[in-house]
């Protein structure tokens, strides 16, 4: 299995995983409750109140903490206090399908219902078989079951401007509400009734922009000249806004043409038609733990100077323009053990404190109000990203080190969970937030296994590798120090010089004696050659016919390694020369160039095989191919001998080699100073005045050094070379970049 289909595998796989995931029920579990504590309490609307029944509004007014059990002429009391504080709208989330045992109370909670005309009950939802189908056979195949509401006390019933349920799934968490309930023939629920009455001063508003859009639809509504029936008028717009899903963007195009309509206007005429062209389902956007909203107990409400106040209680609340929702919330959880009326939400007390049904229908209402439920990302929108981040996490680790793959998913994961929070805070949408935590840890896992599992076979291809390798090389390639260097690593950067060899006439040697002999003459060649690298503590990383490349990396001062790399150039050029001078035939000698640069490479491990790569290496063979042109054995670069102050060196000037485009300071290593020789001395010095003076454009003087030094030492290739370069510049004036010398082939 290639490297990049393992790498395309994996990725493939968490992407999938991602889509397969986002059909479990895992974000809506897991992620949304993260989000909601990352997000942390909001700020309710401050137009939205629930006055509670409680134990301690039971215990002030002397009643049952039993909502039933109370009297219904308080509800009516408490309906004509609300309504002369100003209160918009009055939704009870109390259930009068049943008469009290006082006729004269229902009466009495009807009258003010009638007198209020703001009043909008719940009823409750129940389930009835709609019908039975019977196969051929006459036998029953198929049973329906329809939704519908509760009959409620009609004495009531028929005074309450609208009355609806209020549906919030039976699970273990309460996550969403339906706003319209399609097994009950699409009935609307109580916030969507909330909302339709509250924004009734926007009603003809609406009807105009529509008429603008398409006069034939806006007909199907009633007149606003009229008294409005809420739940016709809502029935009516869910039709006429499902049935025609392009109406709502020439409505939203006539909304912001209108200039005559004020802000809050055209929020509320916004959250009038998302409503209406949503989904029935609605996920709540909770404020925080139970009683978020603003909640007033039902006493204080009633009467705020007949009872006593205690501290802790709400202060009083403002109920003008306001839609108050009435209903049980306990604030303490024995008083939720008593009168079972809450829901696990992902606020909920670990005290098992719950939120209340009211407090939810209210949640819900002021969701619809602000225009701000949840709202999940589309799932193409959720697919494409669970399966570009699992693709990419699987991909990008198999490249990674083990260090850089865990300092890259942390911060991606980091800024991916900040980045959801961000949006779910400042937006209410819904982006998977768990399964990508769990695909990127995936990915980190399942990588590392399987560059584990791929480590260990190429390490058993290594180990037989260097087998066939030390018998043919000997023990220096590789050494402990290049396997302790590289660790559990595939790739190590290094400082290093690096020394490579040639020998000069090989091709036509090789065309000269028969194979055998050939092979067993660069054996011999190649065995002289490793004791003076062994003995410097080098490493012989490549032997390919009459070449070699050794490195240096067993030090961990710099200095020290330049020091040995050219000690070992030094000492190589005398075994060569010692191994030449044993062979019976001149024409079997084996005359070596060697160049030697330092800097920053890779040490890698792969494929089986130990390896350098780098610009260093390339550098150095073109230092070392540098020789033929100049005739030298040994040159090297200004780097290798920086501060180097134990060699005789011979600096030559800067020279752009084949194949580079910034030049490398030359220099041919002469000795180890302590062994200089007189004539030695002497010949850095006259070389070194004659390369001034052509650098200076000054050739008779030039050539004249260059002439002495060749009188001397008729085979100084450097000599020849500058002086060869005077004669020509003495007639052709030389042309940049002059003085750097140019070598054009390897």
């Amino acid at each position: 299995m290639t490297k990049w289909f393992r790498q395309l595998l994996l990725g493939g796989m968490l992407g999938l995983f991602g889509i397969l995931a986002h059909l479990m029920p895992l974000e809506e579990r897991f992620g949304l409750f993260w989000l909601f504590h990352l997000r942390g309490p909001a700020t309710a609307p401050d137009n939205v109140v629930v006055v509670a029944i409680d134990q301690p509004s039971a215990m002030q007014m002397g009643l049952s903490i039993m909502p039933r059990l109370w009297p219904r002429d308080i509800h009516a009391q408490l309906i004509d206090k609300l309504v002369h504080d100003g209160a918009r709208a009055i939704v009870f989330d109390l259930v009068f399908d049943m008469p009290s045992v006082l006729a004269e109370t229902d009466e009495r909670l009807a009258q003010a219902i009638r007198a209020a005309g703001n009043v909008i009950l719940t009823e409750r939802l129940v389930r009835h078989n709609a019908a039975e189908l019977l196969d051929h056979d006459r036998a029953l195949s198929h049973l329906i079951i329809q939704e519908g509401s509760g009959q409620l006390l009609p004495v009531i019933a028929d005074e309450a401007t609208a009355r609806a349920p209020f549906a919030v799934p039976k699970a273990d968490r309460v996550n969403h509400y339906w706003t319209f309930k399609a097994d009950a023939g699409d009935m609307p629920t109580v916030p969507v009734l909330a909302l339709q009455f509250f924004s009734l001063p926007v009603y003809e508003d609406l009807i105009r922009l529509l008429r603008l859009v398409d006069p034939m639809i806006a007909e199907q509504l009633p007149s606003p000249e009229r008294k409005i029936d809420v739940e016709d008028v809502v029935l009516k717009l869910r039709h006429i806004f499902w049935g025609h899903p392009q109406l709502v963007q020439h409505i939203y195009v006539q909304l912001n043409r209108d200039s005559a309509l004020s802000v809050a206007k055209k929020k509320m005429l916004a959250a009038l038609i998302n409503l209406y062209a949503s989904h029935d389902k609605h996920y709540l956007n909770f404020y925080g733990p139970p009683r978020s909203i603003t909640t007033v107990p039902y006493y204080q409400v009633l009467d705020p100077g007949g009872y006593p106040v205690e501290r802790s209680e709400s202060p009083r609340v403002d109920f003008k323009d306001k839609v108050v929702f009435v209903g049980f919330s306990g604030a303490t959880q024995p008083e939720q053990d008593i009168v079972r009326d809450d829901y696990h939400t992902v606020f909920s007390n670990p005290d098992g404190l719950f939120i209340s049904g009211v407090e939810i229908a209210a949640t819900a209402f002021a969701n619809l109000l602000e225009n701000r439920p949840v709202r999940p990302l589309p799932l193409q929108g959720s697919l494409g990203i669970l399966f570009l981040l699992g693709f990419t996490a699987g991909m990008a680790f198999m490249l990674l080190s083990t260090r850089k793959a865990i300092a890259v998913g942390i911060v991606v994961l980091i800024t991916y969970v900040f980045s959801a929070s961000y949006i779910f805070s400042e937006t209410a949408i819904w982006i998977p937030v768990i399964i990508p935590v769990v695909q990127i840890l995936l990915a980190f896992i399942l990588s590392e296994i399987l560059k584990h599992q791929s480590a260990l076979k190429k390490s058993e291809q290594l180990e037989t590798q260097l087998v066939e390798i030390r018998r043919s090389l000997g023990s220096s390639y590789p050494s402990k120090a290049i396997e302790q260097l590289l660790g559990n690593h595939q790739e190590q950067g290094i400082f290093s010089p690096c020394l490579t060899t040639d020998v000069a006439g090989y091709t036509t040697l090789s065309e000269l004696i028969d194979s055998k002999d050939l092979g067993e003459l660069i054996s011999n060649y190649r065995n002289a050659l490793k004791d003076p690298i062994r003995q410097h503590k080098g490493q012989i990383m490549d032997m390919i016919a009459d070449s070699m490349l050794a490195i240096w990396i067993n030090q961990p001062e710099h200095s020290l390694l330049r020091s040995q790399a050219c000690h070992a150039a030094l000492d190589l050029a005398a075994a060569v020369e010692r191994f030449n001078q044993l062979q019976s035939d001149h024409r079997l000698w084996l005359p070596t160039r060697i160049g030697l640069h330092c800097g920053e490479m890779s040490l890698r491990r792969g494929d089986g095989s130990y390896n350098v790569v780098g610009d260093v290496i390339n550098t150095a063979n073109r230092i070392q191919g540098a020789n033929k042109f100049l005739n030298t054995h040994i040159l090297l670069s200004g780097e290798v001998v920086d501060g180097l102050d134990e060699f005789l060196t011979r600096p030559l000037g800067k020279f752009l080699l084949p194949g580079k485009t910034l030049p490398v300071h030359l220099a041919e290593l002469l000795s180890v100073r302590k062994f200089v020789s007189e004539e030695q001395l002497w010949l850095c010095g006259i070389f070194a005045s004659s390369l001034q003076a052509y650098q200076s454009q000054r050739w008779d003087e030039a050539s004249g050094g260059f002439k002495e030094i060749l009188r001397l030492f008729p085979a100084d290739g450097p000599s020849r070379f500058f002086l060869t370069l005077c004669e020509r510049y003495r007639d052709t004036q030389p042309l940049p970049p002059w003085p750097m010398c140019r070598i054009e082939t390897k």
